[in-house]
């Protein structure tokens, strides 16, 4: 899929100007909506890009092999870094600056990697709509000089949406996630048998048919976060849900979270 041609319209003049300026980076790869939207660009450009997915306790084997498939399809071969979050203690002790912690010892080992590639720059999928007040996480890539051309490019959430659909991107309507780790209440010890309770736990629910849930520890209670969308389909599988949590949890209490789809009104080019 990767090279020039009629596919390449999808990409903004903006995008197309500030990624040009990028010899031979690096991209930190989740296999969400924006960074296989960034590496989609990227190979539409014939760009030489490296695409590095970083795999701990925080991520899950589904969400690894998504970013290795998009890889793969664009032209790519993901490399796979090891993390161990929990061998860290200002991550386990999870407190307001976890993200911040996290963020550091993610991209400290892509760059250093990199680096050995013979790679100098380390791009990200950051987006104009992602608020940097509210995410430390963006605090630590910006100390060390991470560059996210997506919001650079003043590309917000809905803008990368429609560019996907038009590309033919399955990732266009991906809700979006965040790791296992935020499942956990600050202020509680990460450990290894709570995130692996919540993966089981989520893995489970998403076989019923749900998309983009998370589910929260609260004391030894599940809290199940499911999209407004999909409320019909919790009231249909109710009891199979309620089944799966008190396997694991005492209780279950239930939220809803907004998922805006797609909105046809905007046009980006050029």
């Amino acid at each position: 899929m990767r090279g020039g041609g009629r596919m390449a319209d999808t990409i903004p003049d903006r995008l197309r100007q500030t990624l040009e300026r990028i010899p031979r980076p690096a991209l930190a790869f989740s296999g969400g909506t924006d960074s296989v939207y960034l590496l989609y660009a990227c190979s539409r450009l014939g760009m030489d890009v490296a695409p590095y997915f970083v795999k701990g306790a925080f991520q899950t084997d589904e969400e690894l092999e998504r970013a290795r498939i998009m890889a793969v399809e664009f032209g790519y071969n993901l490399r796979v870094l090891r993390i161990d979050p929990l061998s860290i203690g200002e991550i386990v002790r999870n407190d307001e600056l976890r993200c911040y912690h996290c963020k550091k010892a993610v991209f400290k080992l892509i760059t250093d990697t990199a680096q050995a590639d013979g790679r100098k720059a380390v791009m990200d999928g950051t987006n104009a709509s992602d608020d940097a007040d509210s995410r430390p996480g963006m605090r630590a890539t910006s100390e060390m000089g991470i560059l996210s051309p997506l919001r650079d490019s003043g590309l917000t959430k809905e803008d990368i949406r429609n560019l996907s659909r038009e590309a033919g991107l399955p990732t266009w309507d991906m809700p979006s996630d965040s790791c296992l780790a935020t499942r956990i209440p600050t202020g509680t010890v990460i450990t290894a048998p709570l995130l692996e309770r919540t993966c089981r736990a989520e893995r489970e629910i998403r076989d019923l048919g749900f998309r983009g849930i998370r589910v929260r520890t609260v004391s030894n209670s599940a809290r199940l976060e499911i999209l407004k969308y999909q409320s019909d389909l919790l009231e249909a599988k109710r009891k199979d849900i309620e089944e799966i949590l008190l396997k694991y949890y005492d209780s279950v209490s239930y939220g809803v979270r907004e998922f805006h789809r797609w909105n046809r009104s905007r046009s980006l080019r050029p």
